[in-house]
């Protein structure tokens, strides 16, 4: 089972143009679509589609639209009860694949409710094969729960963790004591870890630069680092057998891009079906940047059907990361 940690869930609300954005202008839109979001809720939505047990923890009163919309969806959560509604996160999408998005805060959060969610958590972890934290955290959460999160459930299953930001910051400040099994960063959060050396937009687009970068994680406790590189694909760095660090880069097939909003949440997910299904590290990054691709070529936060992810047009190649190299 996959249990997912949303603090800070959203409706994810996408308007599609039928031309390019134009700031000050009226302008006609070819659709739009509204969804329950948010990174934990999208991967518990891939394991459904894949048939992988999964619970969604979260704040939400029962009562809300969006609870609705998760029981419509077969989603299995465990509801938090919260004041407030859940908050609204708009993207505008344009023709070219181009994606602004406008993220509202969501409701703050309250010690009680962190206490109550971490005991969610902690009730499912000892069934799950992986717990995965994502997405930002509420206004008033410290920027440190993430790490203390970890460092209680990595003593009892295997824990992945995507954010970004403060809660990212505060999270590699610990890693000596709460390093996690998997971070999924992207190229510009790996870069914001580099104390400025790195330029995201060159480590986007640098492989190497952004397996060299991860191994500095690596070599502070983290098990495994799948960093997503937008259209450039994604890397995976871990260790082999004898604890050294090995790295490979895997490139997308041709995707005509709808949309890039929760592409990496796919992405996760395709790595954590790939250790379900026991497969090596170079499958594991070629399932997940195939189901981020997929979801690419999606509107809105739709999630990819295991049909529409080709993992064998993936193209995955080796790199050469020498120990110390990021160093």
């Amino acid at each position: 089972m996959i249990v997912t940690l949303t603090p800070n869930p959203s409706t994810d609300r996408t308007v599609t143009l039928t031309g390019a954005l134009e700031r000050g202008a009226v302008q006609r839109a070819a659709s739009v679509i509204s969804q329950a979001g948010g990174k934990g809720v999208n991967i518990s939505r891939a394991c459904l589609e894949a048939g992988v047990p999964t619970t969604a923890v979260l704040p939400c009163a029962e009562s809300d639209a969006f609870a609705l919309d998760l029981a419509a969806a077969g989603i299995p959560a465990s509801l938090v009860p919260v004041d407030g509604d859940v908050r609204v996160n708009l993207t505008i999408s344009e023709p070219d694949g181009t994606t602004t998005k406008l993220n509202s805060p969501g409701t703050p959060a309250t010690a009680a409710l962190l206490g109550e969610l971490g005991s969610r958590l902690g009730d499912l972890a000892a069934r799950a094969d992986w717990v995965v934290l994502a997405g930002s955290l509420p206004p008033d959460a410290p920027a440190g729960w993430y790490a203390d999160l970890v460092g209680d459930l990595r003593r009892v299953t295997r824990v992945a963790v995507d954010t970004s930001d403060a809660p990212l910051a505060a999270l590699v400040d610990r890693l000596g004591e709460a390093a996690p099994h998997l971070m999924k960063p992207n190229g510009h959060e790996l870069a914001s870890l580099t104390g400025g050396r790195l330029d995201g937009d060159a480590l986007e687009a640098d492989p190497d630069a952004a397996a060299a970068a991860a191994v500095e994680l690596l070599d502070r406790g983290v098990e495994a680092l799948l960093v997503t590189l937008g259209g450039h694909g994604a890397v995976l760095v871990t260790t082999d057998d004898d604890g050294a660090p090995v790295a490979w880069h895997a490139t997308p097939p041709p995707t005509e891009v709808v949309s890039t909003v929760g592409a990496g949440d796919s992405s996760l997910f395709g790595y954590l079906l790939g250790h379900e299904r026991g497969l090596g590290g170079p499958d594991r990054l070629a399932l997940a940047v195939a189901y981020g691709s997929a979801a690419a070529g999606l509107p809105g936060t739709t999630i990819p059907h295991p049909g529409e992810v080709h993992p064998e047009l993936v193209a995955v190649r080796r790199l050469r990361v020498p120990r110390g190299a990021a160093r």
